[in-house]
């Protein structure tokens, strides 16, 4: 009875490996091998072990299997291999210019469903408004920075001599 349980635990082990280290599937293999194994070897002794061993496996290997997925992105192997990709923190994944922004003019060029585009400083930039729809050519200010989010609302008394377009 032991040897069956350190069996099916080995077999378990093999899993997270499998999912842990690339091993072209040799190590889930051989956990596949450790587990019906087991489950073959107790349903030899009694029928009645077998049915608890097979049950065992069944729920087991599933949490075993959310363990291995769980631990999959803290291991090192995997850090060595993913990216880690631009933050907002490092500034690498936000356009510089955009702070600069804050409080210029422009004119809408795409329709804002709340998003599309308008010109700003003498450039086009992404931009969102605050939930309104602001038609082509509308005049609008920015309100809002935040990372490469730039909010505009529309500017209601404006004369086109107020809004500043750069071409």
């Amino acid at each position: 009875m032991t040897k069956i349980i350190l069996l099916l635990g080995l077999g378990l082990l093999l899993i997270v490996a499998e999912v842990l280290i690339p091993s072209a599937g040799i190590l889930g293999i051989l956990a596949s091998l450790c587990v019906i194994g087991a489950i073959a070897w107790a349903w030899s002794l009694s029928s009645g072990l077998g049915l608890q061993i097979m049950f065992a496996a069944a729920v087991l290997v599933p949490i075993f299997l959310m363990v291995a997925f769980k631990l999959l992105p803290h291991s090192p192997l995997t850090k060595k291999l993913i990216a880690s990709g631009f933050s907002f923190a490092d500034g690498k994944g936000t356009d510089a210019r955009n702070p600069e922004l804050l409080g210029a003019k422009g004119k809408v060029t795409s329709p804002l469903r709340p998003a599309g585009m308008a010109r700003l400083a003498g450039r086009r930039v992404d931009v969102v408004s605050r939930g309104e729809l602001i038609e082509v050519g509308t005049p609008v200010e920015v309100i809002e920075v935040q990372g490469n989010r730039v909010v505009v609302a529309k500017i209601e008394s404006a004369s086109e001599s107020q809004v500043e377009e750069k071409a």
